[in-house]
């Protein structure tokens, strides 16, 4: 896998050697390659002059463009729990005991400022100076745009699904919207996922996603956590998601394609939603309902929170700093031997001053 995205300087030779032979394109304007050759570039300024380890040192600069081709499917990480684990990166916050009041009426962020290589503590601006020169320009930019549109006021709940393709188009939406906080409920040792890889491009591998067994589980978390529980459901006490205040932190709860949110569920909820139906059919596609309820919960956010000033993403800069880290982290898997060094380089040199 990873030989495959690896560009040498002997395969682009014969390349640019047509391109420069080849006629003009009629169609097109003419670019030949540049003649110099391909750099790499290394940690700079960042700790000693000592050299890097043979596998820290062969990290090139150049990325590749696709987040599509991540190893971890969607299905790999909800049938294997460790996987995950693996997916964040920096130390997770503990969770705080139930109505705690450092959470109530306080919207909730997970990671603290470390990154814990053995005993060797890295604080997230170490993580992004170390990792910096790694990563080409253009995707820098991306990762901090993405960044600062993030949040976790809302966050996605999707309960008993069976089709891998549905929540992976419900994954896809939370990422494209900012959601960065997603929960799937299992939906029971007797079901089978259906298989569907590619739907969620790749979004899955910058998503915070944390896997429980049952409704309580899962809601007795975000309760501690700050959160109202918002089912989606159709019924006379349902409220329109239109009506609803979207400014206080929400998790927005789907069920299953064919039975809808279990009893379990709405009987823990805090409220019961729905987006009203103007057709001769009663309900979205599951999916489909889940980026609607996300899109209008963002939109309501923005137009009643003066503070976030026409934006979606309402992390704190330390925070940001932090999850900037978590993403530079999840960019490559290669990304954490190069942390990895910089941690032992430390360690090296807090020994020497002792």
């Amino acid at each position: 896998m990873i030989a495959s995205k690896t560009l040498t300087l002997s395969s682009l030779a014969p390349a640019i050697h047509r391109t420069r032979n080849q006629p003009p394109s009629p169609f097109l304007p003419f670019h030949p390659l540049p003649s110099s050759p391909l750099r790499f570039l290394g940690l700079g300024s960042h700790g000693s002059n000592k050299p890097l380890s043979a596998r820290c040192a062969s990290v090139p600069a150049m990325d590749p463009p696709s987040d599509a081709s991540s190893d971890d499917t969607v299905e790999d990480l909800l049938t294997k729990g460790d996987r995950i684990e693996r997916l964040m990166k920096m130390e997770r916050r503990a969770e705080p005991p139930p109505l705690a009041e450092e959470v109530r009426g306080r919207r909730w962020f997970p990671y603290i400022d470390v990154f814990r290589s053995g005993t060797v503590e890295v604080s997230s601006r170490e993580v992004v100076d170390a990792l910096d020169p790694y990563i080409m320009d253009a995707r820098k930019e991306r990762i901090r745009r993405a960044v600062a549109n993030r949040s976790y006021s809302v966050c996605l709940v999707v309960e008993g699904l069976t089709d891998f393709g549905n929540v992976s188009a419900a994954f896809r939406s939370a990422d494209a919207l900012g959601v960065q906080s997603v929960h799937v409920i299992s939906c029971g040792g007797s079901k089978r996922y259906r298989d569907n890889r590619h739907v969620s491009m790749g979004a899955e591998k910058w998503l915070d996603i944390e896997l429980w067994n049952s409704p309580s589980e899962c809601f007795t978390a975000l309760k501690k956590r700050g959160y109202r529980i918002a089912t989606a459901r159709l019924g006379t006490d349902s409220a329109s998601v239109y009506e609803l205040d979207w400014s206080q932190p929400t998790a927005i709860v789907v069920g299953n394609e064919h039975m809808g949110i279990s009893e379990e569920a709405l009987s823990l909820s805090d409220l019961h939603c729905m987006l009203p139906m103007k057709g001769m059919v009663d309900s979205f596609n599951v999916s489909v309902a889940a980026g609607i309820l996300m899109h209008h919960a963002v939109c309501d956010r923005v137009s009643r929170l003066y503070n976030l000033q026409g934006h979606h993403g309402d992390l704190m800069p330390e925070e940001s700093e932090i999850l900037l880290a978590e993403f530079y982290l999840r960019h490559r898997e290669s990304t954490i031997s190069i942390v990895h060094e910089y941690a032992k380089r430390k360690a090296e040199k807090l020994s020497a001053k002792l």
